[in-house]
């Protein structure tokens, strides 16, 4: 999981968010131990060179759940082989084993690869995506 945060912080450029303040290992293993968090490694020999990382929500209109794909990247080296296909396949195994409605993800305008991605395998919607800050309570 370590070495995903590396891969994830690499690929987004983001390392504050993702090496900067880490969780101990006792999160870590609650974390992918919690029916509602999925995490999927792409490794060559020891090498994490894809992953993803995201949540189950369970659904209140009906007795289904959908999975929402929060993170997802590639190595740069590994990029247009196949290894985010193969991530979401080894995905949609396990939502169906689990009894998993659907999938669903987002991408930002201009992340042309993400959406490229998403376009092959799934059916793109037009949607608003709103950050609130819970902070903000007298907003």
């Amino acid at each position: 999981m370590r070495r995903m945060l590396g891969l994830f912080a690499h690929a987004f450029d983001e390392p504050e968010t993702y090496c900067a303040k880490q969780p101990d290992d006792a999160y870590l293993r609650q974390l992918l131990d919690c029916e509602t968090f999925i995490a999927v490694a792409a490794l060559s020999h020891e090498d994490v060179i894809g992953g993803i990382a995201g949540y189950i929500l369970p659904k209140f209109e009906q007795r289904r759940s959908e999975f929402y794909i929060y993170d997802l990247a590639v190595a740069e080296a590994y990029r247009r082989k196949g290894v985010a296909t193969a991530m979401i396949k080894e995905l949609k195994g396990i939502a169906t084993r689990r009894g998993i409605y659907g999938i669903f993800a987002h991408a930002d305008h201009g992340d042309d690869a993400a959406i490229a991605l998403y376009a092959k395998l799934g059916t793109r919607e037009e949607v608003l995506h709103f950050d609130i800050d819970p902070s903000e309570v007298n907003a």
